[in-house]
């Protein structure tokens, strides 16, 4: 069925949630996304791929842009939704439901209703952002199209438990290497074991203690964790090489030079290859746009731990937070649920700020 925009935001979150749209394959729901915001005149909409962006060109002093993934992880037995009560707290169960589906239905509601906003507002709704950086739709459009990016705030409506998180911690993977020398497993003494040579690093990981660093006056917890390890050959061959894969996990304060010199020397002594780095963004909460939005929601900001599309606006100068209904720690989770209230809170929260000078 086709989205009806007029109806609820708990009802168009359960109506977004039964489309599925698992990374690279959400056509299906841009498709009923960008033929739901043609019927509103007040919206300029483009398409960019599976990308669909709305904006209101009212001449007003201030742009916000407001942008929310339409993706999901693989659904596994998870949709559809159904109703569930959790201590007695109605919820809506099923993939999406926390990230980021709920946002999105809030976003749209809000993006038809809104035709007269206090600021002109610039709606982002895009595909692949639970894959690779290279597929991020929203990425690819700033590629395309810088110029819809001028804004002078952000939200991204990642679930944050319908708190205001500042910012976003950096992210790196490293590859961490050890080399030995092949051999029978009967003459072992005749090779170098290469797994064993990797007994130090996870020595070194398990000892680590993560820092908190405070940024703007929030607080940011890093971590160095080891994600997976590979080696062997054979059951009856002394393993020649050893892979372990590290992530850090790095406060918005550093730059990615400080977190590359950062792993560098935890593992000094050993092979280490960086495969992938992306900055953090700092809170960006000082703006007097952002302290509105403070007071509109109300409220304090806390820190966010994960990496967030925040970092893109960041990088273009544009302060961002995260604001969305649903418990991050049940993202990607096969019982994810969110609580009906907090769907209606955001939508009152955003739409607080968005009509009230």
């Amino acid at each position: 069925m086709a989205l009806d925009l007029t109806a609820s935001s708990v009802e168009l979150t359960r109506a977004i949630c039964d489309i599925p749209s698992v990374s690279g394959d959400e056509r299906v729901l841009a498709d009923e996304i960008e033929s739901a915001l043609a019927a509103y005149g007040h919206l300029e909409i483009i398409r960019h791929g599976n990308t669909v962006v709305a904006r209101t060109s009212l001449g007003r002093p201030q742009r916000v842009v407001i942008a929310g993934h339409i993706d999901t992880v693989p659904i596994n037995g998870n949709v559809p939704t159904r109703d569930v009560e959790i201590d007695g707290t109605p919820h809506l169960w099923g993939r999406g439901t926390v990230d980021m589906k709920a946002g999105v239905a809030v976003q749209l509601k809000l993006a038809a209703e809104l035709t007269a906003p206090e600021a002109d507002i610039t709606w982002m709704w895009y595909d692949n952002e639970e894959v690779q950086a290279e597929k991020n739709g929203l990425k690819l459009l700033a590629d395309e199209r810088p110029d819809l990016f001028a804004a002078d705030f952000a939200i991204l409506g990642e679930p944050s438990d319908g708190r205001i998180e500042g910012g976003c911690n950096g992210t790196l993977r490293a590859v961490v290497r050890t080399r030995g020398v092949r051999a029978h497993s009967a003459r072992s003494w005749v090779g170098e074991n290469a797994i064993h040579g990797a007994a130090p690093i996870l020595s070194r990981l398990a000892e680590y203690r993560a820092r908190e660093v405070t940024v703007e006056g929030l607080g940011y917890r890093e971590g160095l964790n080891a994600v997976a390890i590979r080696g062997g050959v054979a059951g009856n061959v002394i393993p020649d090489l050893c892979e372990v894969d590290v992530n850090y996990r790095f406060a918005p304060s550093k730059s990615i030079d400080d977190a590359v010199a950062h792993v560098r020397a935890a593992f000094d002594g050993f092979e280490i290859e960086i495969v992938d780095a992306a900055a953090g963004a700092r809170p960006g909460l000082d703006a007097p746009i952002a302290q509105r939005f403070l007071a509109a929601v109300g409220g304090e900001a806390h820190a966010k731990y994960g990496w967030t599309d925040v970092a893109r606006f960041s990088a273009l100068g544009v302060p961002a937070v995260n604001y969305g209904p649903g418990d991050p720690h049940l993202a990607h989770h096969d019982e994810e649920r969110v609580p009906l209230a907090q769907i209606e809170a955001v939508e009152r929260g955003l739409r607080a700020w968005l009509t009230t000078s």
